[in-house]
């Protein structure tokens, strides 16, 4: 397992990659179809008849996630310093060093102060951030900097676990390999305590490799 652990970056969430052209479906199959001859399979054949558009059609479809939307806040202000975990996330991005799959289990955490944020919306932001070619330490930056723009302030953790096919069915090949990253800031960043808890929680919701 290999684990990073980054503080806030200055970079703007919307300065980072991400899909932003209409895609061409007619052209995407047209590429496929090319695609198939030079690996020497008939785009004609059983089987194949198709295939380039039902692919170019999930190419759009997985470059053109919903949006992140904007997030829905409830004031409630009897909260006490509470720790909020939200979990059990997981999305599927592409790997852009070599246009693999990944699998990202996603779990955020946050203290609210004031105002909670509605649950729906971890998930949606987690989606829209993994619906592009991406490599899992930026998506695990994207998504805490946005938290931190719908909470109002950098008391935001997300931690990432990520299994790549890049690595599990080409080069090394292992299987059992898991990437993790964690993003800190604020008293996440310096409260030991806060951090740990979260740390202790997030392990706990993924159980054994």
């Amino acid at each position: 397992m290999t684990t990073s652990i980054a503080s806030p970056a200055a970079v703007p969430t919307a300065a980072v990659p991400g899909p932003a052209a209409v895609i061409d479906t007619g052209r995407v199959a047209g590429l496929i179809h090319q695609l198939l001859a030079e690996l020497g399979e008939d785009p004609a054949r059983e089987g194949l008849t198709g295939t380039p558009d039902r692919v170019a059609a999930w190419w759009k479809a997985f470059l053109s996630p919903d949006g992140a939307a904007t997030a829905t806040c409830f004031t409630e202000s009897n909260l006490g310093g509470q720790l909020v975990i939200v979990g059990g996330m997981s999305v599927w991005s592409l790997c852009e060093h070599h246009m693999l799959p990944m699998n990202l289990q996603v779990t955020a955490g946050y203290v609210p102060d004031g105002e909670v944020v509605g649950l729906s919306k971890f998930g949606r932001i987690a989606r829209h951030f993994a619906g592009r070619l991406q490599v899992q330490e930026r998506f695990t930056r994207q998504v805490a900097e946005y938290l931190n723009d719908v909470i109002g302030h950098e008391d935001v953790a997300v931690a990432v676990r990520g299994v790549h096919l890049c690595m599990s069915m080409r080069g090394v090949r292992m299987e059992e390999a898991r990437t993790t990253t964690v993003h800190s800031g604020g008293r996440f960043g310096i409260d030991p305590v806060l951090s740990q808890q979260f740390l202790t929680l997030t392990t706990g919701l993924w159980g054994a490799p």
